[in-house]
């Protein structure tokens, strides 16, 4: 058993301030050879909750999104694991994953949308899954909800982060 799984379960975050500590208590779990994948629609706090990690490794270098570089390296700026920052979704298959050669044995990786991929390349897991504006808004998209104000009630809703160990 890990340190990592004091964290299974759901919870709720409230704000990126909170999504970002609730990263960097994860990610000082985090060893070498540690699989993170990260699921949830576009704004969810994906790469929000890896700058949390990212400060708790002591990485190098400003964690954004890897949508356009698919993968980014942050090295260590000690002794530690590089982190490995991916976007999987314009992957099609684990083979896909397999040729951006990640050195997965000594670095941490945290891969955005690799669920699909992720047994291909790593025997143990970890899965986030985040929800975006699923309580405390008042928002029902089912009635035609729409406009200016839903994205800004969105953004202001509570996560609901679930995270749990595949294999």
């Amino acid at each position: 058993m890990s340190g990592l799984d004091a964290f299974v379960g759901d919870r709720e975050i409230a704000s990126p301030e909170d999504m970002e500590a609730l990263g960097r208590a994860f990610g000082s779990e985090l060893r070498a050879g540690d699989l993170v994948v990260l699921t949830g629609p576009l704004g969810a706090g994906k790469t929000t909750l890896t700058r949390g990690i990212a400060e708790s490794l002591g990485v190098r270098g400003r964690v954004q999104s890897p949508t356009f570089v698919i993968a980014r390296t942050h090295p260590s700026l000690a002794d530690g694991p590089a982190l490995v920052h991916v976007d999987a979704y314009r992957l099609g298959t684990d083979g896909e994953l397999d040729d951006l050669d990640i050195d997965f044995d000594n670095s941490v990786v945290i891969a955005e949308w690799a669920a699909p991929f992720a047994d291909a390349v790593a025997d143990r897991w970890w899965e986030v899954e985040i929800d975006r504006g699923w309580s405390g808004t008042g928002v029902d998209n089912a009635c035609g909800t729409a406009g200016p104000h839903l994205a800004a009630m969105e953004d202001a809703a509570p996560r609901r982060v679930r995270i749990h160990r595949h294999g």
